[in-house]
């Protein structure tokens, strides 16, 4: 769990993935970038759990398959809080955990021609999300929260700059749908819950993209 939870070994992965398959591609893309998702709430009752809004770093090492189709291996690291309020154990909302999600996914994304430098792109993709508590508020929960390891899948869309052959801006929003995220139990002095469920994140993001040919 420790090396999963580590954004550095799934980016050597991701580079090495890319250096290895170059010489049967037609194309290979590697990119990074930096965003910001923008939280989400899962309801239980009159009562919910809430991941907070916060930063997020991705990489994707894309491997051409057809003509401006990509199939695209994605590892992404989001670091936010989960907050609670339930009317026993937290009537007003209060701070749970820290939280870490790490998005491990594979998929497919379409690129389009235009007459100018910029790539318009949408694509989908599907995999496994491992949230991970941590520095758990004792004056809500007795016991630390376990990991949990869910299906997950995501949409996207977005536009490249063509700084040149090379190197490109890429600027991408995302849609994406983990679930039962919430699938833990939260023991407290007033009692416990369970919450479970799939909602939908939004985010945005930008970044560099390196074509190898």
């Amino acid at each position: 769990m420790t090396l999963l939870t580590n954004y550095r070994l799934p980016l050597i992965l991701l580079l090495f993935t890319g250096f290895f398959f170059q010489s049967n591609a037609q194309d290979i893309d590697l990119s990074v970038d930096y965003g910001y998702q923008l939280g989400t709430k899962l309801n239980y009752g009159s009562n919910y759990l809430k991941a907070s809004d916060g930063g997020f770093f991705r990489g994707i090492a894309g491997f051409e398959v057809g003509y401006g189709t990509m199939l695209e291996l994605t590892y992404m690291k989001m670091n936010t809080e989960l907050l609670i309020r339930d009317i026993l154990i937290s009537p007003s909302e209060d701070r749970l955990s820290d939280l870490s999600m790490d998005w491990i996914h594979i998929g497919s994304s379409r690129y389009f021609d235009s007459s100018s430098d910029l790539t318009p792109f949408f694509g989908l993709s599907a995999g496994v999300t491992i949230f991970t508590p941590k520095n758990e508020n004792l004056a809500i929960t007795t016991r630390d929260l376990a990991s949990t390891t869910e299906f997950s899948f995501a949409l996207k869309g977005g536009v490249i700059f063509n700084l040149s052959d090379v190197i490109g801006i890429k600027i991408q929003g995302d849609l994406m749908f983990p679930v039962s995220w919430g699938g833990l139990y939260v023991n407290g002095f007033g009692g416990a819950v369970y919450a479970s469920g799939t909602t939908v994140m939004g985010a945005f993001s930008g970044g560099l993209v390196f074509s190898l040919n």
